[in-house]
Formats: structure tokens, C-alpha cells, sequence
């Protein structure tokens, strides 16, 4: 490989005496003189943060980062609780649970909103065609609907007042409007925007690309999965969830079945 066409990376280097991110100081000019949020927009998205980047991902990091007991809540305890030894396996056993489904779903809906916005029809026409298809193949359509919030999700149109009151444009958060009304009428019924949906619209306003959207929700969801493992040391519930599990899906096959505890 020649010489000017190997790889480089720019996010971090150091000395015998100092460390450097992204060609900042890590002791002088970051530690004490900077937030985590503020350190964190710099180093991913490598731009000085803007007031409205640090107020719009601050609230999506508190947005995201709890959600009761999800899966990857109870991914992150029954692994705890299998090796207590490793905190950091309970954690990223509960991260592999934001995905396409849970949490992780802004990213789909982000690209949706980006398809909308560049639609020559327009936006309204746009949000009636993808809408209708969503309706007509009966697929899930991300950013909408939630089990335990009726008829709205209460965490977005916080996010939008927040997003808003930084003065962004408002592309991306109309065409997520114009996008609810059309699948309101589509599907005959209300379909709340949840927070994946209002957090995909916000971020979008902020030009994050939806590809690593994704990110911000392991960030968010990391400290609440840290929670989780301190509140299952002082009140264990794994064990109860096993048996939980256990007793309400049985072994339902031919073979002879004798109950006991596990004893390896």
C-alpha cells in the first residue's frame, strides 16, 4: 500500500505528556471546561457543538435513556444476574436489544423522513403515498404507535417545544406532522408519534444522518441499563423473572416433566 493511501484516523492521539481529542487537549482545554454532552457532539459528529445541538441531544440522551422494565432491561438483569462478575456483559447484553424494533427504529423512520422532504410532490402528497403503502403491505411503520402510551406519547411533543425553541427550521418535524395525519386517515384510527419517531425528526434538524442515529440510543440507554444492574443489587428480581417465565410457559411436549431448581 503507497504510502498517501494509507488509512488515518483524526479522533485521538497522545504524548508522553498529554492526550489529545480531535486535536484538543484533553487535560487543559476539555477536563472541567466542558460538558459530557458538549465532548461527546465534538468527538462524534466533529463540529463545535451549537447551543441547539446540545439542548436537542441532551433531551433525547434523558429521552431515551429509561423505559422500565424493556427487554433490554431484562436482558441486562438475567445476565447480571448469571455473572455478576462482568457488569460491563450485563450492559452490552441489554444494548443488543436497541434495535430495529425498540429504540433503535428512529433510524428507519429518519430515512422515511428524508424520502418525504426530497419528494418533488411535496410533502403532504409524499405522506399520503408512503402512509397508504405502509397500510396496504401491512408493514411496521417506524416512529408510531406505542403499547403503553394512549392516545400520545407525552415525550414528543416535549421534544419538538424543545427543538423548536432552538430556532431550527422545522423541516423534519412538519413532515413527521403531515406524515401522522396522513397514516391517521390511512389507518382510521390514531397512531401516536412515539419518542423514537419525535427523536428521529429532532436529530434530523440538527443534521445527524440517520446512520448514526442509532448511537445516540446505546449512549442514552448504556446509563440506564447502569441503573438497572445498581438496582439489582439491592432488590434482585431476575430470579423472579426466571420463574416467572417459567411458570407461565411450560413445557407443553410429551415427555415426562419434574420440577426443580437449578442446581449448576
Amino acid at each position: 500500500m503507497a504510502e498517501k493511501d494509507k488509512p488515518t484516523q483524526k479522533l485521538a492521539t497522545h504524548t508522553l505528556t498529554d492526550l489529545y481529542f480531535r486535536d484538543q487537549n484533553l487535560v487543559t482545554e476539555m477536563m472541567g471546561k466542558m460538558t459530557f454532552t458538549e465532548a461527546m457532539i465534538r468527538h462524534i459528529l466533529g463540529r463545535e457543538p451549537s447551543p441547539a445541538d446540545v439542548a436537542i441531544i441532551d433531551a433525547v440522551l434523558i429521552t431515551l435513556m429509561e423505559h422500565g422494565m424493556t427487554p433490554s432491561a431484562i436482558a441486562t438483569r438475567l445476565t447480571y444476574h448469571s455473572a455478576p462478575e462482568a457488569l460491563q456483559a450485563a450492559v452490552a447484553a441489554g444494548l443488543l436489544n436497541v434495535g430495529s424494533q425498540f429504540v433503535g427504529t428512529m433510524e428507519n423512520c429518519a430515512k422515511l423522513l428524508r424520502e418525504i422532504t426530497s419528494d418533488p410532490a411535496g410533502v403532504d402528497a409524499a405522506s399520503a403515498r408512503v402512509a397508504k403503502d405502509f397500510r396496504e403491505n401491512r408493514k411496521h411503520l417506524p416512529g408510531f404507535g406505542h403499547h403503553l402510551h394512549r392516545p400520545d406519547d407525552p415525550r414528543s411533543p416535549k421534544l419538538f417545544e424543545i427543538a423548536r425553541a432552538q430556532g431550527v427550521k422545522g423541516t423534519y418535524i412538519d413532515a413527521l406532522l403531515a406524515l401522522s395525519r396522513e397514516v391517521d386517515a390511512a389507518y382510521g384510527k390514531h397512531l401516536t408519534i412515539n419518542a423514537t419517531g419525535a427523536t428521529a425528526a429532532v436529530l434530523s434538524e440538527i443534521g445527524i444522518a440517520p446512520e448514526i442515529m442509532r448511537g445516540f440510543a446505546v449512549i442514552s440507554r448504556a446509563a440506564g441499563l447502569v441503573a438497572h444492574i445498581a438496582e439489582e443489587q439491592d432488590v434482585p428480581t431476575a430470579r423472579t423473572i426466571w420463574d416467572v417465565v417459567d411458570e407461565e410457559i411450560p413445557y407443553s411436549g410429551n415427555a415426562p416433566v419434574e420440577r426443580h431448581g437449578e442446581d449448576d
